[in-house]
């Protein structure tokens, strides 16, 4: 499929779920299973390039008018596990937060609200025919959540720093779905026992929930994606933000509020840059 531009989009990361091809239901299973063979299925820029074209036109186009039929594959073991992007739900879904983060004059400069009412309304006719449809993949952008990094060890930390523009650097973690289940399980008894209910126990608490949606032999994936390109090469190879997670955890778990800190200072430390960047504008 060709390209909408050749711009690298720098500022999200994902946390992804590949399902074997068994969870799904007929006649989806077969449409994934043929798509798997495809050899030129398209990147996650793809799609962002896709959704910032959408955005050029006047009046500009909110959210997709059709669902994508595109899909991230992954061989686990010998099995084919298929992560559907899903663009139009969670087009729907970005529109109500971005709604609750920006001002109201910003965000009619944005997205006129006839445009955001018709948006909304497509969504509830939709929901009301797909009550339990739920992403495949969630989106963060200028940072990886703290409570992503609760689901992956920095064991399972996969770095390539890259060779060339059509080679860019990769920092991903996967892991397999009881191992992220278990470990939200086993941060969320360490921090309810260190700290009163806060924005890091209840997002826990949701991406939790989240997991238990998808079938147990799932593969979980946290990918910087094209955040990579804000972060300094050398800061990118040196990130372990995954182990100072864990880290502050177990300190928890041992009742060391001191090494907690310690550890947490780490981590906001290694982001600043990303953080100064996204406020220069």
């Amino acid at each position: 499929m060709p390209k909408v531009t050749s711009v690298i989009v720098p500022y999200a990361t994902y946390l992804r779920v590949y399902e074997p091809l068994a969870a799904f239901p007929e006649p989806e299973r077969s449409h994934w299973a043929r798509y798997a063979r495809r050899t030129d299925r398209p990147s996650y820029q793809d799609e962002l390039r896709r959704a910032l074209a959408d955005l050029a036109p006047t009046p500009p186009v909110a959210v997709p008018v059709h669902e994508s039929e595109d899909a991230f594959v992954l061989d686990v073991d010998g099995v084919v596990c298929v992560c559907p992007w899903r663009t139009r739900l969670r087009g729907w879904l970005a529109l109500d937060e971005l709604s609750e983060e920006l001002p109201p004059p910003v965000m009619d400069a944005v997205l006129p609200p006839v445009l955001r009412r018709q948006a909304s309304q497509d969504y509830e006719r939709w929901l009301a025919i797909n009550p339990d449809a739920r992403p495949w993949i969630r989106t963060a952008t200028w940072q990886v959540p703290i409570n992503w990094f609760v689901l992956v060890s920095d064991q399972e930390r996969e770095y390539d720093k890259g060779a060339s523009v059509d080679s860019p650097p990769v920092l991903r973690y996967r892991t397999p779905m009881v191992q992220a289940r278990r470990r939200v399980a086993r941060g969320l008894r360490a921090l309810k026992e260190a700290m009163d209910e806060g924005p890091l126990i209840d997002g826990l608490v949701d991406v939790g929930r989240w997991l238990e949606e998808f079938h147990p032999r799932s593969l979980v994936e946290l990918d910087y994606g094209g955040l990579v390109h804000a972060v300094p090469a050398g800061a990118l190879e040196d990130d372990h933000s995954a182990a100072d997670v864990a880290e502050g955890i177990a300190a928890l778990r041992r009742g060391d509020g001191a090494a907690a800190g310690e550890a947490y200072a780490r981590l906001v430390e290694r982001w600043r840059s990303v953080r100064d960047l996204r406020s220069a504008n």
